[in-house]
Parts: structure tokens; sequence; C-alpha cells
């Protein structure tokens, strides 16, 4: 098997041929609507939403509409609200008047019925009906999926991370503004459950043959974590002991697979012990956990996780890791439920910092391994995962065009992780820096450079250069030496200006610390021909230029 962190010359030199490498992308005016903080998004914060639709299954139609209460933070009039085609607004309505509406693309530009003054706390009424996208490969394309269940009832499910919210419901739909609360009335078939984000308040009986589910989220969400999971559920619950208390976890499966989800979902409880161990108190208390299936693999929507994989441990049964270790675990229930506290608790501001996302959240699956199994084994998980890496295209995508980097943000970031905790040499001051991390920038969301300077100040060295190595460049690091004369000549190569990140290494099997930079440095008293070892938790390659 190649192993993508041992690299000879030549790939170095090929490699070498795309530094700096640029996204090479061509954004339209659509791209800016969608991805940045327009004049017509920036004036206004957002506070609460009312969300509320009647699914029909039969036709695969949604009518309905969204109050949007926000807070004025400058004087304006007009604002700017998402909603994506075949879907169509039908009126937008304040205080009973209707409200002029221009549209330009997916991005709808609605004129208030008078300025709104500064600190004023204003709503509107966006109503709207059509016949949502459906989801070609969900949850990597956005949409609804309908599906039937082996009983011919209805299975249905919305995703919609990276395409956008604005695909089923009209919203502000960027990630940078979290509304503050949110009631949800999802009405369906009376057949049917509606499974949606945060607690149950109440359950009404229409009459006309549906249902109507009013769920309340008290706590912000960023709008892809927003879902409706809709289908003829078992449901069962338990209350975990936690950090903060009594933590409500309620589970919503298919009938027929009752059985099975209450042997699975036992790794709940296993999840939340590791997890608040290592990030901190589940970020939710007052909206529960919940796991629900889907008739996809999964998504971390933020306090019901959705859930598909089959009730069996490893990622559908494969092992990422190619270790085995990954087969001790359901990869859906500890990643999906590690983005509560990497996506939903900590949220980025821009889907091009979506490292933050998932590198944390890829790494958390390690450190799942080692609370509940051993540091050694949480190690080589996250070294067997490096089979995954492309370094295709840089981690970080390109901003205000909701343009996401490479899928090396996963195990390309996770191993940047453990570089970085292996540089670091301390597992108590690790532990609370990823707990501190949680609680500094609880319910915020985040840029990337906000998360690297906390990083930086907790290591109490400038990290600047290890994070342009690994997040903005494809290279690999690679550490090049030479013996002369009992004397050791070292640098950095294939790397950044200035990077000079510290590496442990055994020389003729004595460990010891280097600190390479991007010039050749010596170090005296070293046996001529000695057989050099990187310690395999940095990320990096290694070159004699002398040849081995």
């Amino acid at each position: 098997m190649k192993k993508i962190f041992l690299i000879n010359l030549i790939f170095l030199i090929s490699i070498g041929t795309i530094f700096g490498q640029k996204h090479d992308h061509h954004f339209t005016h659509q791209d800016t609507l969608r991805g940045s903080i327009t004049p017509e998004r920036a004036w206004w914060d957002l506070t609460y939403y009312h969300l509320d639709i009647k699914i029909n299954p039969e036709e695969r139609t949604i009518k309905g509409s969204n109050l949007i209460q926000f807070k004025a933070l400058t004087e304006n009039e007009v604002l700017q609200i998402d909603l994506q085609p075949p879907l169509k607004i039908t009126k937008v309505t304040q205080k009973g008047q209707v409200l002029e509406v221009k549209q330009d693309g997916n991005a709808h530009f609605i004129t208030l019925s008078k300025k709104a003054a500064v600190g004023s706390i204003n709503e509107i009424i966006v109503h709207y009906e059509g016949a949502p996208k459906v989801s070609k490969n969900p949850p990597w394309s956005g949409g609804f999926t309908w599906k039937k269940d082996k009983n011919g009832q209805h299975f249905i499910a919305t995703s919609c991370q990276g395409d956008g919210a604005s695909l089923w419901w009209p919203c502000k739909d960027h990630a940078y503004d979290e509304v503050d609360s949110m009631l949800m009335s999802i009405t369906v078939p009376e057949n049917l459950t509606d499974v949606s984000n945060g607690r149950l308040r109440k359950v009404d009986q229409n009459g006309d043959g549906t249902k109507t589910f009013h769920w309340f989220v008290d706590n912000p969400i960023n709008n892809y974590g927003v879902n409706v999971n809709i289908a003829d559920y078992a449901h069962f619950s338990e209350v975990y002991d936690g950090e903060n208390g009594k933590l409500d976890c309620n589970y919503y499966v298919l009938k027929d697979n009752l059985k099975a989800a209450k042997k699975q979902f036992k790794q709940v409880s296993k999840m939340l012990d590791a997890f608040e161990y290592w990030f901190g108190p589940y970020p939710f208390y007052e909206d529960g956990y919940k796991l629900v299936e889907t008739p996809y693999l999964g998504m971390e929507h933020q306090s019901s996780v959705t859930y598909g994989n089959g009730y069996i441990n490893g990622y559908r049964g494969r092992d990422l890791s190619m270790t085995g270790i990954g087969l001790k675990f359901d990869f859906i229930i500890i990643h999906e439920s590690g983005h509560e506290w990497f996506a939903n608790n900590i949220t980025y501001k821009d889907v091009a910092d979506m490292w933050i996302h998932e590198s944390f959240t890829a790494y958390s699956e390690a450190l799942y391994v080692e609370y509940h199994f051993n540091k050694k084994e949480g190690f080589a998980y996250t070294r067997g995962t490096r089979s995954s890496i492309s370094n295709d295209k840089p981690i970080i995508g390109v901003y205000d065009v909701n343009q996401e980097g490479s899928g090396d943000m996963y195990y390309k970031g996770a191993n940047m992780l453990l570089t970085l905790r292996n540089i670091l040499d301390d597992d108590k001051k690790w532990r609370a820096i990823l707990r501190g991390l949680n609680k500094t920038f609880y319910h915020q969301t985040v840029t990337s450079k906000q998360i690297e300077d906390y990083l930086s100040d907790k290591f109490e060295r400038d990290l600047t250069p290890i994070f342009d190595q690994y997040l903005r460049d494809v290279r690999i690091p690679t550490l090049e030496y030479r013996t002369m004369n009992n004397v050791l000549f070292h640098r950095w190569g294939n790397c950044v200006e200035g990077f000079d990140m510290p590496i442990k290494i055994t020389i003729n099997g004595k460990e010891q610390w280097l600190s390479p930079t991007s010039n050749w440095t010596m170090q005296r008293g070293i046996p001529n021909n000695p057989t050099i070892k990187i310690n395999s938790n940095f990320y990096v390659g290694k070159m004699n230029i002398m040849g081995e």
C-alpha cells in the first residue's frame, strides 16, 4: 500500500510544481449573493423564526410560511431573503401589509413598509409553496429525500449542507448569523410522525387527516442544521447523567428496526462520555439530544442527528482507517454527534472555513477510540486515515462565494491536529485546549483566524506557518537531512516560507527533538550514517538527500 507520508524525490519535484496552487473557479453573481454578507444582510440581526409548513408526501410539495423576526443594527428598509426554485414566494407581509419583493435568482430583496429604526425589533412573514428540489445523492446533494419503508409508509427527510437551507425554506441563508431560537410547526398526514430540532412542545390533531408537530429550538441554530424527518416512527428514550445535569436522549427509528436500534444506540451514552470528557458539556441541554433514522447515511442536524448506517459498526461496515479499529464503533453515531460540538456549537462564518467542522470532528473519532480503548489505538486510527488524503487543493476554500475547500479537511485536518498534539506533547493541556475552544466560542460563528489565534495563544508559539502549510498549501512538509563528519544537517523542504515546526525523531534508537527551519541547521555529535526515524504521529515526509 502506498504511504502518502513517505515521499520520494520524484514526488517532491512533481508536487513542488503546484506550490501555491490557487482555486481555479469562475464565480457568478449568484455565488456572491449566496456566499457574501451583502448590504441587505449586514444591517439586521436574526432573533427568531417560526417555520409553519404543511408537507404533502403524495404530491411531494410544501406550502406554508416563515415568520422572520430581526433587530435592526442600522437604519434600513431592504433586506435579503433566500429561496431556491422551484419553490416560490407567493407574498411577504408585515403587520398584514403586503410588501414589495424583487427577485434576483435565489435572492429576494424585500422592502419594508417603512425604514426600521436602529435597535427596533421587526417581523415579516414570508409565504411560499411548491415542489422542493429532490436530492439525487443525500446527504451530499441537498434537497428532500422521498422514500417508503418496507411497510409502504412514507419515509422522508431533508438534507441541505452546501446547497443551502433555502432549498426548502425561506431564510437568511448565510452561516454568519444564526437565529437565536426557532419554532417549527410541521403538518403531516396523521399516520406519520415528524421529528425536527429541539423539544416537542405539542401535537395538534387537525381533524382533516393531518397532525401538526410543534418543535422548539431554545439555542442558536445554523440554517443547514434545521431539518424535518417524517416516517411511521417508533420512539424510545433514556436520560444521560452528564456534566450539566440530566440530558434527555430520544430515539426515533423505523418500527422494524426497533430491536436493532435499542442495541446499537447504546453507543450514544458512550459517545457522550467521551466527548464531554474531551470537549466539555454537550452544548444543547435545553434542546436535548435526538438520533433519528433517515433514508440516507446521516447528518449533523443540531439536536436532531440523523442516522442511516444500517445498525452496524464502521462506515457502512467498512473501516476508513484500514486498521480494524474503525469497526469498534458506529461511525455515523460518533462522527455526526461529534459535530454537536464542532459545527453546531462552534460554526464557521463562511463555508470556506469548513475545516473547523470537519477536521476536529474527524479527529473526534480517534478521541472516542482513545477514551474507550487506549491512546495507542487512537493515534493509530488517525494515522490509518492518511490513505484517504488527496492533497489535491487547499483545505480552506474561497471566501464570500459559498465555496468550501478540499475534502482533505477531514483526514488531512485530523492529522494536522494529531501533529499539533504531538508538538504540544502534553495530554492534559491538549484536553484543556479542546474544552477551552468549546467554552470560549460557545454558540458562536467563527473564522479560521479566530481558531488559529486561539491555538497559537494556548501553545504559546506562533502556529501560523503550520496552519499555512496544512490548510492553505497542498504539499507535505519534508524533513531533509544529511550527515557528514559527525554533523547532522537538517531543514524543512517542500514547505511554505518560514515553516519552523519542531519534530520528534529517533537517532539510532535514541529519541530527541529537532527544531528545523527552512534553512540548513547543523547538530554536532551525530554518528555518520545514522538510522533516523520520524515519530509517525507527525504528518510529514522524510528525505535523506545523500540517499539511504
